[in-house]
């Protein structure tokens, strides 16, 4: 829960365990250190709401212009009343008046008040269609101006869970299939999180469980029982050690490049002669690596933060040739995101663990996984239902999209303005005796509402793809 790992470490006499760490089947006596507020979990708490205080609003682009353009149609609207009343024929404070109201009828700034909240409505319900769940509409925005990515590794990029990637038979006597079937068997009466990998993997392969005895698991080696009448052993090199079991040089170089890239590898012996072993990983996610390329190509940097250790780390990271720094706990995420938001730099942070959610809460835009913990959707500013990378493309793209729209918005929320504020002020009067009245005026102002809202309604079928 606190280091990110999806992989089970073994812990001993004297190690430091935290929340997540799940006791086997022995007991033991654990000496709290730290009460109250001065744990690490109470300590995450005080980040994120730390985090969460120190963001400023944004500031909308439709409140800046509303700041200088109300008092300039007021002063607009003065103005026509004033050389109406001096200059006008009469009779002239009629005029004065009427013109002077249609200036504020046809200015009254209707659309540019929709102009924004129209186009982020229809947009975080596009977002929703899609699987992507906006919190605020500040976290939509800023998603457009986002130049760097950091993700966490364990339930973001990979499923987050122990997965069987492949069974190898090293033996002519028994195929890889026969190999499965004494690994689930030995495994059948084992609570590790491996072992529930492993059976499960052998139910998608349809292989049948052997009937097992004299059962017993060796605390951070493996398992041992009898099946068919054969001795079998299942676990690491130690474990293999243990009973004298046998196997080649070659059998082992092959063992050690798995877990050189981070993986682990269980050596299934029968009657103390190593016959297949099988290797389990954290899958990548299959949209990762396309996801990620994407992003790569629009511009971003990505960098991958993660609790796990070093060789996993940095496996995944050349799979999918990005940047990473490994072993971080908590504190070191947050740290490094204030560390590239001081660099100018405009980060948004996706993870889905307890771990992540100091981070989450302090980049500029937090992106939590829908399958990950309540504390990391709740201090993020966007959720992905589906916990997979391609929502962050789709995100982008919408936030994109969005921006775009608004600005095309307030370019038809103005104008009419432009346009309708002088006629209606009646510059044209002198030269063709046109003037405009209120309720023409009155029909420019809704219009242009209508164009707003016609035009933030296409964002409903724009492709985030």
């Amino acid at each position: 829960m606190i280091t990110g790992e999806p992989m089970p470490v073994q812990k001993s006499q004297g190690d430091w365990v935290s929340a997540g760490t799940i006791n086997g089947k022995q007991t033991f006596v654990m000496k709290a250190e730290k009460i109250g507020s001065e744990t690490l979990l109470a300590q995450i708490i005080q980040m994120v709401n730390d985090a969460s205080r120190s963001k400023a609003p944004i500031q909308k682009i439709a409140d800046r212009i509303s700041g200088y353009f109300v008092p300039i149609v007021i002063a607009i609207s003065v103005i026509t009343f004033v050389i109406w009343a001096l200059f006008g024929p009469d009779p002239a404070l009629v005029f004065g008046l009427i013109n002077a109201i249609a200036v504020l009828i046809i200015a009254c700034p209707c659309a540019l008040g929709l102009a924004t909240p129209m186009s982020v409505m229809v947009g975080v319900g596009k977002g929703a269609q899609s699987g992507i769940l906006i919190k605020t509409a500040e976290a939509l925005e800023k998603m457009n101006q986002i130049d760097t990515l950091i993700i966490d590794k364990t339930g973001t990029i990979t499923e987050g869970k122990p997965s069987v990637e492949k069974v190898v038979s090293i033996s002519n006597e028994y195929s890889s299939h026969e190999v499965l079937q004494y690994i689930i068997s030995a495994n059948q009466h084992s609570e590790h999180p491996l072992a529930e990998a492993t059976m499960k993997f052998g139910k998608k392969e349809n292989a049948e469980i052997l009937p097992a005895s004299q059962f017993s698991a060796v605390t951070g080696k493996g398992v041992i029982a009898k099946i068919n009448d054969h001795m079998i052993a299942l676990g690491n090199n130690r474990l293999m050690q243990d009973i004298n079991a046998h196997f080649e040089e070659d059998q082992i170089n092959a063992i050690s490049a798995y877990q050189k890239e981070g993986k682990t590898v269980s050596l299934l012996s029968i009657d103390k002669e190593v016959k297949g072993y099988v290797v389990i990983s954290d899958a990548i996610k299959a949209s990762s690596r396309d996801a990620l390329k994407k992003l790569k190509d629009d511009g971003i940097n990505i960098l991958m933060l993660t609790g796990d250790n070093k060789n996993t780390a940095a496996a995944v990271a050349q799979l999918l040739n990005i940047d990473f720094k490994a072993e971080m706990l908590p504190e070191d995420k947050l740290h490094e995101v204030k560390r590239l938001q001081k660099e100018g730099r405009k980060v948004a942070m996706a993870g889905d663990g307890i771990n992540d959610a100091p981070a989450l809460a302090k980049s500029d835009v937090g992106i939590a996984m829908g399958t990950g913990t309540d504390v990391a959707i709740e201090s993020a500013g966007i959720t992905l239902v589906k916990g997979d990378l391609q929502g962050i493309v789709k995100a982008r793209n919408l936030s994109h999209k969005v921006m775009k729209n608004i600005k095309q918005n307030l370019f038809f929320a103005l104008i009419y303005n432009t346009i309708g504020v002088p006629v209606a002020a009646g510059v044209l009067f002198p030269f063709f005796g046109i003037l405009l009245s209120p309720m023409i005026a009155a029909l420019a102002m809704s219009f242009s509402s209508v164009s707003v809202i016609g035009n933030a309604l296409r964002l409903r079928y724009a492709d985030i793809s």
